[in-house]
């Protein structure tokens, strides 16, 4: 192909290399295979509903779609996909300029009086091609009323006349619409399949590139081929013809990959001083913050898919780097460590992002990730303690120091944690811990690592002298309170009522089904609606009311009603009942419009039931006044 057009202007790699065919199509094999089928069998549908992010190909598909349709030559007079050789309409066609190929943005085209027009000329045959095909870009910003108005010829087309649609937006298309249209989703092409796709654009335009910048190229465009395309166009023009991985990266804003796995052994390791002197080096020549830490999370995700699907690693996209090392870090760290530290970045990620100092942020950060590499999760910290291990996971048992650290020892404290004399309370109220020294939680434990997105809270306890057991405080002993007999969910409820709990009791009542019930086990059903915690809910509640701890599982498809749900059929038990009785039937006719409000029953259980209906309990008013 020409690098420039027929005015001799330059053409962008992104126009000069659009596909002309389905086999220049990368990435889009299903829907290939889909449109070949249906051309071979002579379905062919009368619209077709295009979606995908931007770039991966949808107006090219479209105008490709519509050469097909209208393919004439002198061998073939009829529909095909076999596109191989330019036909009497194809160039006309793929330039957006062929008479019976109406393009339309709906973005601009948004009212019904556009599609009025389009209404009004489908009757119309085509002038000179075998079909009259209206490829519509961005259906979804069509109004309303545009919508409807496309419904009815959308649904029964003239036999001349074809839609193809596209969208990035599909959820905004009115599900009508989409019912009338073959959908195609265009996926986001790999990263690897990029690069190699750049790697023939390189050869064709006879530019010399490393895998590595092609590489850097592919995962910034993130799935979008025009994307990576006008990044390559970039990479030439800014680097004279020859694109290198520093040029690259120094044009996106990039982090060195090789230093960005260096920073992030530094953290695993719990060197400080060296990731922030790292951090630093790669800030002064050009990184941005946020830049950095995402690249780290792509390398802790690398790491982590490593370890499952190790076969990833043969993907184009991948450095030398990045495949060897990450492969050794998936061997070597835990999925609690790779989870943690997962977490952990992406919560900092967004507080960089809005900070007003966004690299004393990152930086806050990274000290953050180092102390906690290798803190073990609360779980695990709790059964060491109750297996009797006093000093877990090979954890220091000297406080940190205040030089900071280096790589020897960790540097930045995270091992320096002290877990020595620590037995599990198991009396009422289960998960207090007591100790035989002072366990203090610091700024690294529990409070500091929930705050900054760990996996779990994690506990730093510091050991003290013991004191002798005179001058120890008594804790008072908490007196379990009596047992309540609890049969059925009502009784539940009073029990909310007594404690005068009213939020939980309206919980109670509106949202739980009762499967079984004995002393000590509850099991419910949950309302479709109901409050995801609600089961823990109950079994505190009933732990803190009763002094018993009671088991409250949840159960599928339990039968039954909720506690709401019972009351108001009774109640409308009651109203039908109280309609149906003589007097005060003839109460209700001498009122026109009066309604019963509420029934009470007045009399004792074993005596006859008399509905007590005084002037408060029925709405006396004329059906002029409703």
């Amino acid at each position: 192909m020409d690098t420039t057009s027929a005015d001799g202007a330059y053409r962008v790699l992104a126009r000069k290399y659009r596909p002309q065919n389905f086999d220049d199509l990368i990435g889009q094999e299903p829907m290939v295979r889909t449109l070949s089928n249906a051309f071979e069998t002579s379905r062919i549908a009368q619209a077709w509903m295009l979606t995908g992010v931007r770039g991966v190909g949808k107006t090219t598909t479209a105008r490709i779609l519509a050469r097909a349709l209208n393919y004439q030559s002198d061998s073939v007079n009829q529909p095909t996909i076999d596109l191989s050789v330019m036909g009497e309409h194809c160039q006309a066609i793929m330039e957006g300029r062929h008479v019976d190929v109406i393009e339309m943005d709906a973005a601009s085209h948004t009212g019904i009086d556009d599609i009025r027009e389009i209404i009004e000329q489908v009757r119309y045959r085509p002038v000179s091609a075998r079909y009259k095909v209206y490829i519509i870009d961005e259906v979804h910003m069509l109004s309303t009323q545009a919508f409807n108005g496309l419904l009815k010829t959308l649904e029964e087309p003239p036999p001349h006349v074809k839609f193809i649609f596209a969208t990035t937006e599909i959820r905004k298309v009115p599900i009508t619409v989409l019912s009338r249209c073959q959908r195609f989703d265009l996926r986001r092409i790999e990263s690897g399949t990029l690069a190699k796709h750049l790697r023939k654009i390189a050869g064709l335009e006879q530019i010399d590139v490393d895998d590595t910048s092609l590489a850097m190229i592919a995962r910034a465009g993130e799935g979008s081929v025009r994307d990576s395309l006008s990044i390559f166009d970039q990479a030439i023009a800014h680097g004279s013809g020859k694109v290198e991985p520093d040029a690259v990266r120094a044009m996106l804003g990039l982090a060195d990959r090789a230093r960005i796995i260096d920073l992030f052994e530094m953290l695993m390791r719990g060197d400080v001083a060296g990731v922030l002197k790292e951090f630093r080096a790669q800030y002064d020549v050009g990184a941005d913050p946020s830049v950095v830490l995402t690249d780290l999370a792509d390398f802790n995700h690398l790491v982590t898919r490593l370890r499952f699907t190790p076969d990833i690693a043969d993907d184009a996209s991948i450095s030398e780097d990045e495949r060897s090392r990450g492969r050794d870090f998936s061997s070597r760290l835990s999925i609690r460590v790779l989870s943690r530290t997962w977490q952990m970045l992406l919560k900092g990620i967004a507080e960089v992002e809005t900070a007003p100092r966004p690299v004393q942020a990152a930086e806050m950060l990274l000290i953050r990730l180092a102390h906690a590499a290798d803190l073990p999760t609360l779980d695990e910290a709790l059964k060491d303690l109750q297996s009797g291990d006093h000093n877990p996971r090979g954890i220091s048992s000297s406080a940190p120091s205040s030089g900071g650290g280096n790589g020897g020892n960790g540097g930045g404290g995270h091992q320096a944690q002290a877990v020595s004399g620590m037995v599990m309370a198991q009396g009422t109220g289960a998960g207090a811990l007591t100790s035989h020294g002072a366990a203090a939680l610091t700024s690294h434990g529990a409070a500091a690592l929930s705050n900054h997105g760990a996996a779990a809270p994690v506990m730093r306890l510091v050991e003290s002298t013991p004191e002798p057991a005179q001058q120890r405080i008594q804790q008072p002993e908490i007196e379990a309170a009596p047992a309540v007999p609890l049969k059925s969910l009502e009784d539940i409820v009073a029990l909310a009522d007594q404690h005068r709990d009213v939020q939980f009791k309206i919980l109670v009542k509106t949202y739980v089904k009762l499967s079984s019930i004995a002393p000590g086990r509850l099991e419910i059903g949950l309302t479709d609606d109901a409050p995801k915690s609600l089961a823990s809910d109950i079994s505190q509640k009933l732990l803190s009311w009763t002094g018993v701890r009671w088991v409250v599982t949840v159960a599928r498809d339990v039968d039954g009603k909720t506690v709401a749900q019972a009351e108001t059929e009774r109640r409308e038990t009651l109203v039908t009942d109280a309609r149906a009785d003589p007097d005060v039937a003839a109460i209700l006719a001498a009122f026109p419009g009066a309604k019963i409000t509420d029934v009470r029953i007045s009399a004792p259980e074993n005596s006859d039931l008399d509905i007590d209906i005084d002037a408060d309990l029925i709405d006396i008013s004329s059906e002029d006044d409703e």
